[in-house]
């Protein structure tokens, strides 16, 4: 098969680098991809938003699937463009609009849940007409205040503050479009969960679905869970607290009721759905839907798929996916993402990374999330740049391997959390 993936980051060049190894691959062409990318396929220079770029592309090179990595794609269209299309005939891993507006909207992804009795946190939503209903909402709950932009905000869309001066402050710059233009012209404001969070993935045709492993991310940019959101600054898999109880809880109060609800709500849904869960007191609730694997998880979860990924693709696009066995690595894997100083503020691109080749000889991926070769040498690019895969028998084992990465990789400026996994460890024993 010829597979186009879609994506620049730490997530596509993991799922480069998962499907580059099956045996039905032809061909993979990766739009736009990284550094890390170059050398599994060939590296097409498309906008993924620019959708009749991509539908010429397909054609052009008799692509078999398409695989779409980040979300604004999906909330765009992409899928429904590229399906409904009399130009070419193509497999789309990724919902159409419908199905992906369940991270595209956070007031449409509470409807749906409240719909369905999927347990979540009680919230109001607010447009900006509706202000000061919205600011006297906020005395409903006790703080922390947290507050939502409903659109997409590239994971930094959520502000959670102890402050109630701030809450409201931060309410009227979103819904006046100041801190997130329109993405936060509607505001969802929820009551604050106390817990610990863990991500569930699984791919479903709409119908069936198979689960994927769980991991844990760790969003904060400073240690102890300090300092400002970020895209993610680490991950580990298996979570030591998804114990066969909790798991059996997931699956029966949000999967099953999340895949039937699209089914009963006419929701056609092709691709992965990401749960953004939290236990409290033993119980899990959803935080959050995404309509695709998450980032830095990806870059734990995938390998530790045992099995081919484009073949469980391949069975998810032909009606199929019941006869597919998931086969995982009952090893760890942990990720620590290096980055760039100052982010996730403003911070330097073009910063030369050196000592990825010393990297060879430990046991774990170099997957590169923002960045960029010239001339043999390889550069910075985003404010995430490398994830450090190890792999272990056990979580210490995988994250003493992340480490060794780490010291021996990196770029003037550059950081990393030396925390990843701690807790969870903390908690184990």
């Amino acid at each position: 098969m010829n597979v186009l993936l879609i994506g620049s980051g730490g997530r596509e060049h993991a799922l480069a680098w998962k499907l580059s190894q099956s045996s039905l691959l032809t061909s993979l062409h990766v739009a736009p991809g990284n550094a890390g990318t170059t050398g599994l396929g060939e590296q097409a220079d498309l906008d993924p938003m620019d959708f009749a770029a991509v539908e010429r592309y397909v054609k052009r090179h008799d692509i078999d699937q398409v695989v779409v990595g980040p979300e604004a794609p999906l909330v765009a269209g992409l899928a429904d463009y590229l399906l409904d299309s009399d130009k070419v005939d193509v497999q789309v891993v990724g919902p159409r609009a419908a199905g992906a507006e369940l991270e595209g909207s956070k007031d449409f992804a509470k409807q749906f849940m409240k719909r369905h009795n999927i347990p979540t946190a009680r919230y109001g939503s607010f447009t900006g007409e509706q202000l000061e209903a919205a600011i006297a909402f906020l005395d409903e709950f006790q703080p922390p205040y947290v507050l939502k932009a409903d659109g997409l905000a590239a994971g930094k869309g959520v502000i959670i503050t102890e402050s109630r001066k701030e809450a409201e402050a931060t309410l009227r710059d979103m819904l006046s479009g100041e801190s997130f233009g329109e993405a936060g012209r509607r505001v969802v404001i929820e009551e604050f969960l106390d817990g610990i969070e863990v991500s569930m993935f699984c791919v479903t045709d709409g119908h069936s679905f198979k689960m994927l492993p769980s991991a844990k991310d760790y969003k904060r940019v400073g240690e102890g869970d300090q300092g400002p959101n970020t895209g993610g600054m680490g991950a580990v898999s298996p979570v030591p607290f998804v114990t066969p109880e909790f798991q059996e809880k997931a699956m029966n109060q949000i999967v099953i009721p999340t895949i039937k609800g699209l089914e009963k709500d006419g929701i056609p849904y092709c691709g992965f759905v990401f749960f953004g869960l939290i236990k409290v007191g033993g119980d899990p609730y959803v935080i959050e839907y995404n309509c695709r694997l998450g980032d830095p998880e990806t870059e734990v979860i995938l390998p530790r798929v045992k099995s081919d990924l484009l073949h469980l693709f391949d069975s998810l696009c032909t009606g199929m996916l019941t006869e597919v066995d998931m086969a995982i690595d009952p090893r760890a894997a942990s990720t620590v993402i290096l980055a760039s100083a100052g982010y996730p503020g403003a911070y330097e691109k073009g910063v030369e990374i050196e000592g990825l080749e010393a990297a060879a000889g430990i046991d774990g991926v170099v997957f590169h999330a923002g960045t960029k070769e010239s001339r043999r040498k390889v550069y910075t690019a985003g404010g995430r740049v490398l994830a450090l895969t190890g792999f272990g028998m056990d979580l210490e084992a995988a994250l003493k391997n992340s480490y060794r990465l780490a010291a021996r990789v990196g770029f003037e400026g550059g950081f990393y959390r030396k925390d990843i996994g701690a807790d969870v460890l903390e908690e184990a024993h």
